[in-house]
């Protein structure tokens, strides 16, 4: 039987990424230092797409990327290159639930569990 839980192994992973403003740096110092490390040009990488991108008020940004997985690493480095001394980072890597969640209805509908 197949694992219903688990995407496809080609399937992009959907990164959320939680970039939190550090408390000292003002809107002036965070502009100037993701220009200085060329981030809105470097980030995202190629081969990536942007899902989401949310301005949350006394929070910071949250980005959601899907990745193909050969692209993990780079998505980090850029991270790191870019992001890090602006941003405290915070990956949670996920997966697309609704076709696993149709693949489980339809199961159930069919008298499986």
């Amino acid at each position: 039987m197949k694992d219903d839980m688990n995407p496809e192994p080609q399937t992009p992973v959907l990164l959320t990424l939680i970039l939190k403003h550090h408390a000292g740096l003002v809107l002036d110092d965070i502009q100037s230092r993701l220009k200085a490390s060329d981030w809105w040009e470097r980030f995202p990488i190629a081969g990536t797409r942007v899902v989401s991108w949310t301005v949350a008020m006394g929070l910071g940004q949250i980005v959601t990327l899907e990745v193909p997985p050969h692209l993990l690493g780079q998505v980090n480095l850029e991270l790191e290159r870019s992001a890090w001394g602006v941003f405290a980072v915070e990956v949670y890597p996920s997966y697309d639930f609704v076709p696993v969640r149709e693949r489980i209805r339809e199961r159930v509908r069919q008298g499986g569990q």
